[in-house]
Order: C-alpha cells, then structure tokens, then sequence
C-alpha cells in the first residue's frame, strides 16, 4: 500500500520514542509506521468501528471515542505529540478540539484539505460543491462539517495563540509544493502544520 505523502511528512517531524496520540486516525496507517520506523508509543482515536476494528486487526492500539466530547479522557502533557490528520474539518468543534490537543500534548500537527483551492472556488462558481482528490466525497455524503480554507484555520491558530512552527502545502495531487505563503490559500490543495503554544515557545 502506497503511504499518503503527508503521513510521510508527519513521520518525519515526529522524534523517535515519542508518545503520539492520533486523533481520527482511521485504519491505523500512520501510527503503525511511527511504531514500526520510529519506536513510538502510539494510541490512536477512531470513531468508526469499522476502522476501529481493521487497526486492531494490524496491530495498532485506537480507541473508540467522540473527540468532540470525550478527549478529557486524556490527561494534560500525557503525549509528546498530538496529530489530527485530515479530521479537523470534521469534528463538529474544531476550536475545542485544537484547545484540547495542545493541552495533551506540547506539539501538534494538523493537516487538513484547502476549501480555499482555485479549483474549488471555480466549481462553486459554476454552481456546484467541490469534488476533488482532497475532496473525494459528494455534497450529500460528505464527512465534512466545516469548509475552512488554510487562511481561516491559520486564522484560528493565532487566535488560540498557537504558533506555526512549520507547513507544508500539498498540490491537488497530494505533492509537496513550494509556493510561496501569499499564494496558498488559493494554491494549495490541502496544509500540513505543526504548531506549539505561543506560551511554550516564547
């Protein structure tokens, strides 16, 4: 199986031995390649149980859980790294969500797709919803319940007073790009980002 471009970019930001709790991790891909390539200690955090049950199958601890309401579970600095890859849009909170992840964990690392595309916002010019790579689903089946574009989520960034440490933007077809930052919002397919607390990095 061919690993998604931006897990091999958050492998490679992650140190070895770390503790890393995958918010949305689906079938484990991520966290199994962290265990195997980097000896973390891993857990991951899955609400599907279909998914729940295929990481498990492969080795991969996750627990069945609604990150929207139940991440209290989790203790405060109890993971090194906190990762929710492609999740974010679809949580129902993303702020509490993010004020949660940063109190787990001092690093965080969030990818999610770019509402704000230049392809997506000629399709909605012409009437209909986007469908893309990084937006594989139609209106009505759709996961997503926020269409944020990497402005607004680095927008809410600086509002929970999280600095970007580093990012990434990914073309429509999942490589990395180097645009230039005045250009991603409307170049960029999707966004990677690690971020820490301004209080911690100060």
């Amino acid at each position: 199986m061919t690993l998604r471009v931006d897990f091999s970019l958050i492998s490679g930001w992650i140190s070895p031995h770390s503790r890393v709790l995958d918010l949305g991790c689906d079938e484990g891909d991520l966290l199994r390649r962290l265990a195997v390539k980097r000896d973390c200690r891993i857990q991951g955090v899955e609400v599907d149980p279909t998914s729940v049950v295929r990481a498990v199958r492969q080795g991969v601890p996750v627990i069945q859980m609604d990150i929207d309401k139940e991440l209290d579970l989790f203790s405060d600095s109890s993971y090194d790294v906190v990762v929710l890859s492609r999740t974010l849009q679809a949580v129902r909170y993303p702020e509490v969500v993010l004020r949660q992840m940063m109190r787990i964990a001092p690093i965080g690392i969030v990818s999610m797709p770019n509402f704000g595309y230049w392809r997506n916002r000629i399709r909605l010019l012409r009437g209909r919803a986007p469908v893309s790579k990084d937006l594989p689903y139609a209106w009505h089946d759709s996961p997503n319940v926020h269409f944020g574009s990497s402005a607004d989520l680095e927008a809410l960034f600086d509002d929970l007073n999280l600095d970007v440490v580093k990012c990434v933007p990914l073309s429509e077809s999942g490589k990395v790009s180097r645009m230039p930052r005045v250009t991603r919002n409307w170049s960029a397919g999707a966004v990677l980002y690690q971020v820490r607390n301004r209080t911690a990095s100060a």
